[in-house]
């Protein structure tokens, strides 16, 4: 009776499989085992304590730590509401955004309706003496403000609770350099804090000097704050870091060394945890992302990355951000060839379109569904062994560990050809449809060579092939 049992089970879980298996998704993954480390076995993800491969996949959206808004102060961010959408869509990653200016002008974005957004809390407290240029009491330096660290500790827990990995952002310096008078905003602005603090070096207005190495005092500031994220969560095991969002290029040597930075002081502590770098807008390149001490990387359009990902090798695990790609972009595809050729990929999400607007022609829940579906095959393969082997399918887009498992991307309708040469017994075949996220069963295949197989829907498909 039991095998019988046994085997009914088995067989509705191939017919239901993919069901079953979102619908199981959608629940909180349970206690985290150990802080993340690249995985020895498959370095294009993470693994956890138990060495099980851990893909990484979710929206983020700017206002998910500091308020931002057009009211001063602005409305309050609804985290727990952001979490349940995530949740509901089966995701398990977000950059968790910080913000260093006072206020957020839209224009510098191209928006048809330029929109000045007030920020808060921030890092510094202002206490004063004497008002900053936003007519608000200056910044001490040498004070943090207890409501924006207890913030981020508290948001930090609620994710883990909900089976979320977080990418603290320490920095941002794409406000920086691109926001019209954005630098009259900044606590380092010797306007703005009583410590007469000034990191417009040559006095040019814009500040950009605030992320690069050439005053010691500032970056002693700055190394003094990342501690003390780190003290904050140190302690969780869903935390990742990542230095800053777009800063300009010149700020490599910088970046590096509170990478540098990250990993001995964290080495004093019970845990340790990857650390991230992303794309230097504008002109940065691809190249000193994979030369850096990181631990994992985001990368900009050069090579691929938007249309025709490259197969990842290993040396970095990569995330795959739309925000690094586009700003506002992506779509179900790109989540699927990225999602075969080895990456991570993440979204930028407008959310609910209060920060800044989504594209007309942006399928926002398409991508957002389809990150959901990516993590539900990822939890159901051997991950460990998946690696990218676009020339196994005619549509060049196969994660496989040959013989055993195939996950196949057609970006349009139509048949694909895939080499089965490797395995050793028949195998069982399901498809998957991006577009409306319906399976079907195929027919079963006794295993000999290469086999063309005929999708069943009329527009892209996902095939999945296992022993």
């Amino acid at each position: 009776m039991k095998l019988r049992i046994a085997a009914f089970m088995a067989a509705a879980f191939a017919l239901f499989g993919l069901a079953a298996c979102a619908h199981l998704a959608m629940r909180p993954s349970g206690g985290m085992k150990g802080p993340l480390r690249v995985c020895e076995a498959n370095p294009r993800y993470f693994a956890d304590a138990s060495g099980r491969a851990i893909y990484l996949t979710g929206s983020h959206t700017w206002n998910n730590l500091v308020d931002m808004g057009e009211s001063d102060p602005p409305p309050a961010f609804d985290f727990p509401k952001y979490l349940d959408m995530l949740t509901g869509l089966s995701h398990n990653f977000i950059r968790m955004w910080t913000w260093e200016l006072s206020s957020w002008d839209t224009a510098a974005n191209r928006e048809k309706k330029a929109r000045r957004h007030f920020v808060r809390p921030l890092v510094y407290a202002r206490t004063g003496p004497g008002l900053a240029l936003d007519g608000k009491p200056k910044f001490d330096l040498n004070r943090f403000d207890s409501e924006y660290f207890q913030r981020l500790r508290d948001r930090v827990a609620m994710a883990r609770d909900r089976g979320i990995y977080v990418s603290v952002m320490l920095f941002e310096g794409w406000g920086v350099q691109f926001i019209k008078d954005g630098w009259k905003g900044h606590p380092f602005n010797g306007n703005n804090n009583i410590n007469g603090v000034e990191a417009d070096a040559n006095g040019d207005g814009i500040g950009t000097e605030v992320h690069e190495l050439g005053n010691r005092a500032i970056t002693e500031l700055q190394e003094r704050y990342v501690c003390k994220v780190i003290d904050t969560v140190n302690e969780f095991d869903n935390v990742l870091y990542e230095i800053s969002n777009e800063n300009h290029p010149a700020s490599t040597p910088w970046q590096y060394h509170l990478i540098n930075f990250i990993h001995e002081y964290e080495k004093t502590k019970p845990k340790q945890h990857p650390v991230g770098m992303t794309f230097q807008y504008k002109g940065g390149q691809n190249a000193d992302l994979f030369a850096s001490p990181a631990d994992w990387i985001s990368p900009n359009p050069d090579g691929g990355y938007r249309d025709n990902p490259p197969p990842a090798d290993g040396k970095k695990v990569i995330l795959n951000d739309t925000d690094h790609l586009w700003g506002i972009g992506g779509s179900r595809a790109w989540v699927w060839k990225s999602f075969t050729r080895g990456h991570n990929p993440i979204f930028m999400d407008p959310y609910d379109d209060s920060v800044l607007e989504a594209h007309p022609n942006l399928d926002v829940h398409g991508v957002r569904k389809n990150m959901g579906y990516t993590l539900s095959y990822a939890r159901r393969m051997n991950l460990t062994a998946m690696t990218p082997h676009g020339e196994l399918a005619s549509s060049g887009f196969c994660l496989a560990n040959p013989g055993k498992e195939y996950l196949v991307y057609l970006p349009t309708s139509g048949t694909v050809t895939v080499d089965l040469s490797g395995a050793s017994r028949r195998v069982t075949l399901e498809w998957l449809d991006p577009k409306t996220g319906q399976t079907r069963e195929g027919e079963m295949v006794w295993v000999a060579g290469k086999h063309t197989f005929d999708s069943p829907f009329p527009n892209d498909a996902v095939l999945y092939i296992r022993e």
